[in-house]
């Protein structure tokens, strides 16, 4: 899809040190008994902030109200520009569940439009004026027209719609206006807001919530591929920081599962990031609560652990005897951690790979062992956004002891969750061969996969088929991404998936593969060559024992399907 690009013709990026920030806050005093306290709160962003209401939730979940969609009444209109996307295609699937009509536009066909089509939606490939006309289900015109980020301001639907005296709503302001009157918990982060997000609805859902979600990413789980469309008062959401969409938002429970340099066509440098997401944390309402990846990242200069504004005497005097929350205090509202440190709220220790493919813990909870988690997903990166959920949970109970009480079965459903599709996703096995497919289009990303990777496979070889994702952000970050395949035997480099940009930075998929220096490193361009030389390799030797995993958020999703196929056809 294509988007508005940055007015420059060149647009630079850069880096600078979030340190170097001014804080939001002086340090002050609250009145509860603790040490040195730190008021974190961000200032509220203009508008008045509603306070939270309790989220009515139990180990039993009784449904005493029940939500009609917000302000809608009888059946509506909505037509969604750019409904190919993962956020876009989510809404209008939820628009539908909710009994509306539903028509949409985008400049491809996408795999989450298939979902849609079935489900009843009128799906238009290129944007036209004769998309908007009349629907003889509900009107002549739309009641209202949802707009992707990625799309143009000058898009011809958008300009036919607001001379049409049509509301157009960009998905920022569009997810504001409908969880507006829910109990709203919004995940957001750089990186595992998906899986994070479809695990804590997994968990609630399971546990008899008649919850409301929506995610970036298809849900084997749901029945509804990206969305839960329930009665109850809760919503569970996957916040976007692209475009600074999460801001239009108003969460009760806001998670933050890390904080990164990401979209960097959007964000110039990490503090445009440190910027945005402490402007999110000035939407909590009143007497929410804020769940926080407490870990510091001694390595990175940004992370979520530097929106906690803490004074450096404390950040550099912390260790794993104290309790961060000791520190902390919001004059708005309740702030929990979660991570690998012992200071935080929620801790996971022992980690181990165990025998259905995922990771074993030890849950603590402020340095008390509570219950052994299983999962049955991989990597130390899916062990933090368990505890994420966890630490979710008891916001949402409002009392801990409601958590105690109910752990054992937290800790059922967290193993009987099966993941996201693109998550490390399993695609086939053919004699010594397995294959997987996942998303990962950032340093951290393939990192974290790789990782999970060997430790789930130590014995076998790695190959890795890597489409950058962006010329900007391989502009920005190809030195970290030369050095994030450590963990590999093998790895091939494509042409870069362009996505939405232009390639002002004159910079290849060629250039990646030149600065690998380890493990041994080939550029092939394009992907159907990629799979020709998958299939000659594989031919070739096929009880070699190998993993192969596609990564990349772009086509290179196809890869491992059209090679299993082939190799199923030679080996049939």
């Amino acid at each position: 899809m294509q988007m508005e690009l940055p007015a420059s013709n060149s647009p630079a990026i850069r880096r600078c040190s979030s340190k170097s920030l001014p804080l939001v806050n002086s340090h002050s005093r609250c009145g509860i008994q603790c040490r040195k306290v730190v008021d974190i709160s961000p200032p509220s962003l203009s508008r008045t902030r509603k306070p939270s209401r309790r989220i009515s939730a139990s180990a039993n979940f009784p449904c005493d109200e029940h939500l009609e969609p917000h302000n809608f009444g009888k059946k509506k209109w909505f037509h969604f520009v750019g409904v190919g996307g993962s956020g876009l295609s989510a809404l209008a699937m939820l628009a539908i569940k909710q009994g509306h009509v539903v028509s949409g536009s985008d400049i491809a066909w996408s795999g989450y439009m298939d979902a849609l089509k079935e489900a009843g939606a009128s799906l238009y490939i290129g944007h036209s004026e004769t998309n908007l006309q009349g629907n003889g289900d509900v009107s002549s015109l739309p009641d209202a027209v949802v707009v992707s980020s990625a799309v143009p301001s000058g898009n011809v639907e958008i300009s036919i719609a607001k001379s049409c005296g049509v509301p157009v709503y960009k998905r920022g302001a569009w997810l504001g206006k409908i969880t507006e009157d829910y109990n709203l918990i919004a995940v957001s982060g750089s990186h595992g807001k998906s899986t994070t997000t479809s695990m804590l609805a997994y968990v609630l859902k399971a546990m008899g919530d008649d919850l409301t979600a929506v995610v970036g990413a298809q849900v084997p789980q749901f029945s509804g591929a990206n969305v839960i469309h329930g009665h109850g008062r809760n919503f569970v959401l996957e916040a976007d920081e692209y475009d600074a969409c999460f801001l239009g938002l108003s969460p009760h429970v806001t998670i933050v599962t890390n904080v990164d340099w990401e979209h960097v066509d959007i964000f110039q440098d990490e503090g445009a990031v440190i910027e945005v997401f402490r402007k999110f944390l000035g939407q909590i309402r009143t007497g929410g609560h804020l769940i926080l990846n407490g870990d510091r990242h001694d390595h990175s200069s940004i992370d979520a652990f530097s929106l906690l504004n803490l004074p450096k005497e404390i950040s550099e005097a912390l260790d794993d005897t104290e309790s961060l929350s000791a520190y902390l205090c919001s004059s708005r509202y309740n702030i929990t951690t979660f991570g690998m440190s012992s200071y935080n709220d929620w801790q996971a220790s022992s980690i181990s790979s165990n025998s259905i493919g995922g990771c074993d813990y030890k849950l603590c909870h402020k340095g008390q062992a509570v219950v052994d988690i299983s999962l049955q997903i991989p990597g130390v990166h899916n062990v933090l956004n368990s505890l994420a959920v966890i630490a979710a949970l008891s916001a949402i109970f409002g009392d801990e002891r409601q958590v105690y009480e109910s752990i054992h079965m937290v800790k059922s459903h967290l193993k009987n969750f099966k993941g996201v599709s693109r998550r490390f996703e399993f695609i086939g096995a053919i004699h010594g061969y397995h294959i997987f497919d996942d998303y990962a289009h950032h340093p951290t990303e393939v990192r974290a996969v790789l990782q999970a990777a060997r430790k789930m496979f130590p014995s076998k070889e790695l190959l890795v088929v890597f489409q950058p994702h962006t010329y900007s952000r391989l502009a920005a970050m190809k030195s970290e991404f030369a050095s994030s395949f450590t963990e590999t035997n093998q790895v091939i480099i494509t042409e870069i998936y362009a996505a939405r940009e232009a390639n002002f930075w004159s910079i290849s998929g060629e250039d990646l593969a030149r600065s690998i220096t380890s493990p041994p490193c080939d550029f092939i361009p394009c992907l159907d060559n990629v799979v020709d030389r998958l299939v000659d390799m594989v031919s070739k030797d096929p009880y070699h024992q190998m993993v192969i995993l596609t990564l990349g958020a772009g086509d290179i999703t196809t890869v491992g399907r059209k090679l299993l196929k082939k190799l199923q056809q030679i080996f049939k």
